[in-house]
């Protein structure tokens, strides 16, 4: 699936990607995005040479019959692992899995605003991707995304074409740069750096409070 997905994706969409280099070819690192659309996880790993590994809802991989037998081979062949988001441990759960995977030394992929901007502005970051490159030691490269809301809008049933850009921006390294700062203190200013790396590659505008997810985000 993923031999045959990217090829074909970046063929009909012709994503304009800048920074590639950015993305250290082997090793743990992190990629944090902005979020606008659903695509974002497909998007993301059809332009990056190696594998991304995102958290998709665990509804993506509980269908029945020959449709939920597709989507499954579908996610699961994107490298996408599942998650219940209704569960209240879900949240621990997914960094225990986002550990687990950057210490296999892969790549990461993680939307630090929780869900998807539905109005464009970029939304304040959770600090989860500071815990997990504070703790698994690794780079973060920064994503800004742009035009993936008009490939599948809120609402739409069916992928269109649209323009859309892919930007990596230079790698924020932490090891180091906290020891002895109170733990709180440093996952929020490590966020804080992330978003603000990511604003400037996306150009939105800063919404200054966190997203609450939509009951069907």
């Amino acid at each position: 699936m993923h031999s045959v997905v990217p090829p074909l994706a970046r063929t009909i969409w012709r994503p304009t990607v800048r920074g590639l280099e950015n993305v250290p070819k082997t090793g743990p690192v992190i990629l944090a995005s902005n979020h606008r659309s659903f695509v974002d996880s497909v998007v993301i790993p059809c332009v990056v040479p190696r594998k991304v590994v995102f958290l998709a809802k665990s509804d993506y991989f509980e269908g029945t019959g020959v449709k939920g037998a597709l989507q499954r081979g579908w996610f699961a062949g994107l490298g996408m692992l599942p998650v219940d988001r209704d569960d209240s441990k879900a949240a621990l759960a997914s960094l225990d899995t986002a550990l687990a995977v950057l210490g296999q030394g892969e790549a990461f992929g993680i939307y630090p605003e929780g869900t998807r901007s539905r109005d464009g502005r970029l939304y304040r970051g959770r600090t989860g991707v500071a815990h997990l490159a504070l703790t698994a030691g690794c780079p973060v490269v920064p994503v800004g995304l742009t035009g993936t809301e008009d490939i599948q809008p809120v609402g739409s049933s069916l992928p269109r074409l649209a323009k859309v850009t892919v930007e990596f921006g230079e790698p924020i390294h932490v090891t180091g740069r906290y020891d002895g700062v109170p733990a709180g203190r440093a996952r929020r200013e490590v966020t804080d750096e992330i978003m603000a790396a990511i604003q400037a590659l996306s150009g939105q505008e800063p919404a200054g409070v966190y997203n609450d997810r939509a009951p069907d985000a």
